[in-house]
Formats: C-alpha cells, sequence, structure tokens
C-alpha cells in the first residue's frame, strides 16, 4: 500500500511538472506578444488579452494539484517538499507577469504604430530578452539546472540595460515634445513591465536552485520599475 502511494504521488509530481511547462510556454508567448503588441502589432495585443481562461485554467489545476499532493504524502522531505513549495511560489510569480503582459497589451490599445521607431525595436528585444529568461528558468526549476538558473540571473543585466537605454531615450523624446509624445509615457511604461518581469524571472530562477540546495536567495534591488507588482 506505501509502493502504491508513493506510485501515485510521484505520477502526481510528473503531472504537476507538465503543467508548470505549459503555463510557461503560455507565459513566454504572451511575454513575446507583448512586445510585438508594443511595436504596432495590435492582432498581437489581442492574442494576449484572449489568453487569460487558459492560464487561469492551468494555474489553478498546478495548485489544486499540488495541495492534492500534499495530502497524499505525509510528510513532505527533502526534494518533494522543495519540488512542491517552490511550485506553489513559481505559480505566483508566473501569474504577475501574466498580469504585466496583460497590462501591456491595454496601454499599447491607443499607441499609433511605430510611433517611437528604434525604441520599439528596444522594447521587443526587452521582450524576447524577458520571454527567455521566464522559459529557461522554469525549466532550470524543472531539470534541478542551477547552471541554467545562475544564466538567468546574469541575463538580467542585458534586460537592465536595454530598459536603461529605452528611458535614457524616451525621456529625451518627452523633454524635446517630438515623435508624438503624448504616447511615449505609456511605451515608458511598457518598458518598466518587461524590467519588472526580467526581476520576476530571476526569482523563478532562485526557486530553481533553492530545489537543489535548499536555499532561497534573491539579490534584491530597487526595481527601475517600483510598484508595478
Amino acid at each position: 500500500m506505501v509502493m502504491q502511494t508513493r506510485t501515485k504521488f510521484a505520477h502526481q509530481l510528473d503531472d504537476i511538472q507538465g503543467l508548470i511547462i505549459r503555463l510557461k510556454e503560455k507565459c513566454a508567448a504572451d511575454i513575446r506578444a507583448a512586445g510585438l503588441a508594443a511595436a504596432g502589432d495590435h492582432g498581437a495585443q489581442e492574442g494576449v488579452a484572449n489568453g487569460r481562461k487558459e492560464e487561469d485554467r492551468l494555474r489553478q489545476s498546478i495548485e489544486d494539484q499540488c495541495l492534492d499532493a500534499m495530502l497524499l504524502q505525509q510528510p513532505l522531505i527533502g526534494d518533494d517538499l522543495r519540488f512542491v513549495s517552490g511550485a506553489f511560489r513559481i505559480v505566483s510569480d508566473l501569474s504577475h507577469i501574466d498580469g504585466m503582459t496583460r497590462d501591456v497589451a491595454f496601454l499599447v490599445e491607443e499607441v499609433p504604430d511605430k510611433v517611437a521607431g528604434k525604441i520599439c525595436e528596444e522594447i521587443l528585444a526587452m521582450s524576447e530578452q524577458a520571454a527567455q529568461m521566464v522559459s529557461d528558468a522554469v525549466d532550470a526549476f524543472a531539470n534541478s539546472d542551477v547552471d541554467l538558473a545562475a544564466k538567468v540571473v546574469e541575463a538580467d543585466e542585458k534586460v537592465n540595460s536595454l530598459y536603461n537605454s529605452v528611458e535614457e531615450k524616451l525621456v529625451k523624446l518627452i523633454r524635446d515634445g517630438k515623435s508624438s509624445a503624448k504616447y511615449l509615457p505609456e511605451l515608458l511604461m511598457v518598458a518598466k513591465y518587461f524590467e519588472r518581469i526580467g526581476d520576476l524571472a530571476k526569482r523563478v530562477a532562485a526557486w530553481a536552485i533553492f530545489r537543489v540546495t535548499g536555499e532561497h536567495k534573491v539579490e534584491e534591488k530597487p526595481s527601475q520599475a517600483a510598484g508595478l507588482e
């Protein structure tokens, strides 16, 4: 009976991991779509807005499965405990990211196509980098890959650098009153959202490290996008 329970529990953990991978793929796709929307692709914008039900369903399934696993296998110890507790927190972080991609879609709804030229290209690059970080961070957790998690943490510097470049250029355009300036604050806020998504991806990577080491350490820094929780 004990062996049967453990086998069922192992299958349940596999199911949770599969759901997290699916949620990661949807989340990364939405981040990229939000970047395309910021660059003027309104079809991508609609895709972000229409995907919420699927993501909500995946998150709820993961949370339900985690609770069931905790009830089935008591007490949870070692990697099992770290996996289930980490999964809960990762779902929360991905939920924050989901909300941010939808905020981006809302912000760019009225922004004319290509309003800021090359700045939109940099914002698109930010979204691509952030999406890859999220994907790699969840993969690192699923595969207990500390090296990949460390690469995610390092990749955040590229997102920060892109954000600083976008902020500098947008602030200058706003001050100069050029290039449809009334829309530029929205693009600055979009860049802040992608910078914050990079920070959240780094936090997911920290949960990947926690799964292996039992230690959860995230380098806290004043976010460029403070207040975008």
